[in-house]
């Protein structure tokens, strides 16, 4: 393949040569990087089709694109020039795909042919038409209609011949009417960025053609009226920030499978159930109402249960699930239900880590799924019919497609030293390698974890190696030392370009957010380490307790103990590297860090001196405040146990405000008004305190952002006012 011969032909050259050629990684270069994602194997396995971010600093967007490679290897290329395009998926004969388009406004779904033997599209058309848009368009199986969702007025419900207009009506008077003023009657009435407005994401199914033109009408006339296959005033499918879709269509087409939560307070709750509605069922002559019964067939699970995906012989829906209710990060277990006898079974009971991303195998007998594990997030295989979970690749994977034979399984790679590229997989080697592994483990036995060690992919798309070419960048080093509670915790450390082991360096110490997150091997264009080093800094970064990867016991440990155990660790950790890294001048230190790690930033704000200045993005200052603005009550009341009238000592005893009195070190504080998991609020107290209190600080408001900084010109305003911050203490 071209880029393996140029990998090989680069080893020719001597490393120091190279190195002299490469420039350190600078803001403008992390905006060149084209944002690669979703490949689809198409039907007649020749092509595959995928979605490329272009970002324009200048212009202050960010345009996604169709691309295109051959699926047995060459040049990739953009596939649709003359308009954005997101999302692309193959319809079922090959010759045509749908993708997302906001080409006329706002995102609709649009309708492609192409051509197989030339990899060329033709005759692109928009097939939706509606004021509440569409998204997460998905192709019934017999390539005659098409499934999409779109937030609509749970009030439209009872119109079904006219609920494009009533929706398009109840949009327009909100927009027209002078009053801006809302009524709320529940919680959830904002998630994450936005506020909910009364609007609910509902799943459609539409003829696949769309609306047809007849000669004497100006505009679309809609034949078949797209139809509500989730109506009522519930989610679904559940909101979800990326990863695998919440709905599926069986491969008969004649079902879809989602995720709804029907709890009375959702804002407490994860209890997202799996629901199945039949697609193709008639309509009460007198009122139009659609006869479907929906059926909830994890009704048993009082936690989450989500991402369905139909085993390809149809016999199995696969999903992933929690136990433990109000817990989002309890474990995610893979699970199988039987259609034919309605029962589950656990296929990862002995595996202690988090199911990601997964596919099925064409023959229904295993499944692919990514999962963390110490700063990585490898390839794992298990069967339908075996307790043993096999790790089959190393590496940092997430979207996984099987080419039709299911000899080749497609995968998304990034490391921190590259962002996302499309890899691929002979699949026929794994599966020898499983089997032979398997054959000597009974299936009666506990299970376990086994591992395949010499399976590489090769690269099928990386539109970005000619400007990685030309960065020097430094390869993530790991390190592990004794943590809290005598554990062994693993922490990473990245150093600046053109390197001298005999020079001192300061440092940046950045703190991940989740909690239940993890540093590793992967890529960021909102907190890059090597973006951070670039300008001469040796950047540490610690996975305490609470980070993914580990083990769930490892995860579980930060609940309740916010500025125990993990404040325990980053300190330790940083010691360690400190006596162990001669050329880390520990007193040039600042420590960096968003969302929980704002949180801790705020603690060590009370808890010591040893840095030369602070950033704190997005944090938690005032706990029982923080409980009273969020929208997402599980996650507080299961982290400080309770609710602060419940259990207020245990909001008191963590909250960094109570020690503002100890507070010195001059400390950047950051936050967007659209921030609604930590409101804007928490970051006004911060700010307002550090002043009241004498302590040398600034505030950086972002109007127009939430929790994370997405907006170009935001973002380059972001990371120049961090770095400018930095060196303005740690540089004299």
């Amino acid at each position: 393949m071209r880029r393996f011969f140029l990998s090989l032909l680069a080893l020719a050259f001597s490393l120091p040569a190279l190195t002299q050629t490469k420039h350190p990684f600078t803001f403008e270069d992390m905006m060149k990087l084209k944002r690669v994602g979703e490949p689809e194997v198409s039907p007649d396995g020749k092509w595959v089709i995928f979605s490329v971010v272009d970002v324009d600093v200048d212009a202050n967007t960010k345009t996604p694109h169709i691309w295109i490679v051959p699926a047995s290897g060459g040049q990739e290329r953009v596939l649709i020039a003359n308009q954005d395009g997101d999302r692309p998926r193959w319809a079922p004969d090959g010759k045509h795909f749908a993708f997302l388009s906001t080409k006329d406004g706002g995102s609709q779904v649009w309708v492609s042919e192409f051509d197989s033997a030339n990899g060329t599209a033709a005759f692109a058309r928009r097939v939706t038409f509606l004021a509440t848009e569409a998204d997460g368009e998905l192709w019934a199986p017999d390539g005659k209609h098409l499934l999409f969702a779109s937030n609509v007025y749970p009030a439209c419900d009872d119109l079904p011949e006219a609920e494009a207009n009533c929706n398009e009506q109840k949009l327009k008077e909100v927009e027209q009417s002078k009053v801006k003023a809302m009524i709320s009657d529940r919680l959830l009435y904002r998630h994450w960025n936005a506020y909910k407005e009364g609007k609910r994401s509902h799943i459609f199914v539409m003829a696949a053609e769309g609306p047809r033109f007849v000669k004497d009408y100006s505009g679309p006339h809609v034949d078949e009226h797209p139809r509500d296959l989730t109506p009522g005033d519930y989610d679904a499918p559940v909101f979800s920030l990326g990863g695998q879709d919440n709905y599926a269509f069986s491969p008969d087409g004649n079902e879809i499978c989602y995720t709804s939560n029907h709890d009375k307070n959702e804002a407490a709750s994860t209890n997202n159930s799996l629901w199945i509605v039949p697609v193709h069922v008639a309509a009460d002559a007198s009122s139009g109402q659609v006869l479907a019964q929906t059926k909830n067939i994890t009704a048993d699970n009082p936690a989450s249960d989500s991402t369905p995906l139909y085993s390809p012989d149809g016999r199995y829906i696969a999903y992933r699930a929690q136990q433990r209710p109000g817990y989002e990060s309890d474990r995610f277990r893979l699970m199988l239900y039987d259609r034919k006898t309605e029962e589950k079974k656990n296929l990862t009971e002995n595996f202690d880590g988090w199911v990601g991303t997964y596919v099925w195998t064409r023959d229904s007998k295993g499944i692919y799924f990514t999962s963390e594990e110490k700063g990585e997030a490898p390839l794992f295989r298990v069967s339908v019919d075996h307790p043993r979970v096999v790790r089959v690749m190393q590496g940092t994977y997430d979207d996984l497609n099987f080419d039709s034979s299911g000899n080749k399984l497609l995968v998304t790679q990034m490391s921190i030293a590259f962002p996302v590229r499309i890899d691929a997989v002979d699949v026929s080697a794994v599966e020898g390698l499983v089997a032979k592994m398997l054959s000597k483990v009974s299936k009666n036995a506990e299970g376990g974890l086994g591992s395949i060690t010499d399976v590489l992919p090769g690269v099928l798309a990386d539109p970005n190696d000619q400007v990685l070419f030309q960065i020097g960048m430094s390869p993530l080093e790991s390190f592990w030392f004794t943590g809290a509670h005598d554990d062994k915790v693993e922490g990473f450390l990245v150093k600046p370009p053109n390197f001298d082991a005999a020079k001192k360096y300061p440092m940046k110490f950045l703190i991940h957010g989740g909690p239940q997150g993890a540093w590793g091997d992967d890529w960021s264009y909102r907190w890059n380490p090597e973006l951070f080093a670039a300008n001469g800094y040796v950047v540490i970064m610690i996975n305490f307790h609470g980070s993914t990867g580990y083990g769930q016991k490892f995860i579980d440990a930060i609940n309740g103990d916010w500025g125990g155990a993990p404040y325990e660790d980053l300190m330790k950790g940083l010691d360690y590297a400190e006596k162990t890294y001669p050329f880390i001048d520990k007193d040039r230190e600042c420590a960096l860090g968003a969302s929980y790690g704002g949180y801790a930033i705020n603690w060590i704000l009370g808890h010591t001196d040893r840095f030369k200045c602070l950033v704190s993005h997005d944090g938690m200052f005032n706990a029982e405040s923080a409980w009273g603005t969020t929208e997402e009550l599980w996650f507080n009341n299961w982290e400080f146990k309770g609710t602060p009238y419940d259990n207020r000592a245990m909001y008191q005893k963590w909250s960094p405000h109570q020690y503002a009195k100890n507070f010195k070190t001059p400390t950047l504080v950051i936050h967007g008004q659209r921030d609604y998991r930590l409101d804007v609020s928490e970051g006004f107290q911060l700010f307002t305190t550090l002043q009241m209190e004498g302590v040398p600080s600034k505030m950086l408001y972002f109007p127009d952002e939430g929790h994370w900084v997405l907006k170009p010109q935001n973002s380059r305003l972001w990371y120049k006012t961090v770095n400018e911050w930095v060196d303005q203490w740690t540089k004299k």
